[in-house]
């Protein structure tokens, strides 16, 4: 089996791979003060509760958009498994050409989006990945990363919504049924499912106008779910496209090193 790490700004994100097949997800709360040894058995104890032990696995490989831990997750890793830890650099082997201005300062966590969809779905594609920023990541007919906006993610900007103004509470993420809102809350809360579904579609439209082609859209990230269903888009929801797409750089370079 193969691990599968996902280190974000928020969260870190598991997945264990047996062959092609995603086995199980699991997630915990990313904290860069943690030690190797409190990761490494954070880790054990998300794979026993998944029914698992570390001996099942034949390696790990780690994305990461947080610099300082990333050493202390490939120790951590390393003394549990006892395998070599792969992490996606500028130097590992994706298979993905990055057309951007400097392909060295795409995120790892965007390469593996678009490793991910270079696997899963026909190009052109949008990928829409909602996390703690939000990113359209453009790839052509051939599959190459042309580049995207990015802002400020839905989270962040519920955050500084109640932390700016006096009278406004912070809310929880709940469904809502009506675009008019007759209270603060469902008022607050229409304007960031909503608001964000209709940027998201206002968005889409304008980049295939650049195209000047229909994409196939993908929206993942850990915010995904609770946006889609008020887009008008067509949509492939795909929860875990970052870790299919880390397991297929990691098959690229235990390949490439066999």
């Amino acid at each position: 089996m193969v691990l599968t790490v996902d280190v974000g700004n928020t969260n870190i994100v598991l997945g264990g791979f047996e062959g092609d097949d995603l086995r199980f997800v699991s997630r915990m709360h990313t904290n860069k003060y943690r030690m190797m040894d409190e990761y490494a058995i954070s880790f054990r104890s998300i794979l026993e509760f998944n029914g698992y032990t570390p001996d099942r696995f034949d390696g790990a490989i780690i994305s990461s958009v947080v610099p300082p831990l990333l050493p202390t997750l490939k120790m951590a890793a390393g003394k549990l498994f006892g395998c070599r830890v792969l992490t996606v650099s500028p130097g590992t082997k994706t298979g993905l050409n990055i057309k951007i201005d400097n392909p060295g300062e795409t995120g790892a966590d965007l390469v593996c989006d678009c490793v991910g969809a270079l696997t899963r779905y026909p190009m052109p594609c949008i990928i829409v990945d909602l996390g703690t920023a939000t990113k359209f990541l453009v790839m052509d007919r051939e599959g190459s990363l042309l580049g995207g906006p990015i802002m400020p993610g839905v989270g962040i900007s519920l955050d500084a919504l109640s932390r700016s103004t006096a009278q406004l509470p912070h809310i929880e993420f709940e469904k809502v049924s009506r675009v008019i809102g007759t209270n603060s809350v469902d008022c607050m809360r229409s304007g960031i499912l909503y608001g964000t579904a209709s940027m998201i579609d206002g968005m889409i439209s304008r980049i295939e106008e650049e195209l000047g082609e229909k994409t196939t859209v993908v929206i993942t990230g850990g915010l995904s779910q609770s946006i889609a269903e008020y887009c008008r888009s067509k949509l492939h929801y795909d929860e875990n496209l970052l870790l299919y797409g880390l397991k297929e750089i990691y098959n690229k370079n235990t390949k490439a090193r066999a």
